[in-house]
């Protein structure tokens, strides 16, 4: 079983959203985990966009990068730049993978125009999610 992190800069959205879709097509393949270098709490426009394909991510917990110091990950995925350049050092000989993904926690505009937005992250994550699993967990 491998254990994979993602890291954001607040653990509240694109982790979140990754970690939901990570749980989803990994299955029991992998222990899946986020964090953010600070915490946010979980983005509730998140958990709805999560919802409206099918995932519930309404019991997530923001947690710190800190409070997994001593797993030993096999992946370290981050999300956004931020976490990529400011994360504390991790003692570990994971793989390391990096993707920044648009912050939909950014978005301006209607309500609909925010959540499209949220919508087009959550696409290009799962879409990203899915290559991950199938490029790295297909033989576990």
């Amino acid at each position: 079983m491998k254990n994979i992190l993602v890291l954001c800069t607040g653990n509240s959205c694109r982790s979140q959203i990754a970690e939901g879709y990570l749980r989803h097509f990994a299955g029991d393949k992998a222990n899946i985990y986020s964090a953010g270098i600070e915490t946010h709490g979980v983005n509730p426009r998140a958990i709805e966009i999560m919802k409206r394909d099918g995932i519930d991510i309404s019991q997530h917990t923001s947690n710190n990068v800190n409070e997994y110091a001593g797993i030993l990950f096999d992946f370290v995925i981050t999300v956004c730049d931020n976490a990529k350049e400011s994360c504390p050092y991790f003692p570990t000989q994971a793989v390391k993978l990096h993707y920044n993904f648009p912050d939909p926690a950014k978005a301006q505009g209607t309500e609909e125009q925010i959540m499209e937005q949220f919508r087009e992250v959550r696409e290009m994550i799962r879409k990203y999610v899915q290559n991950f699993v199938n490029e790295n967990l297909r033989d576990v």
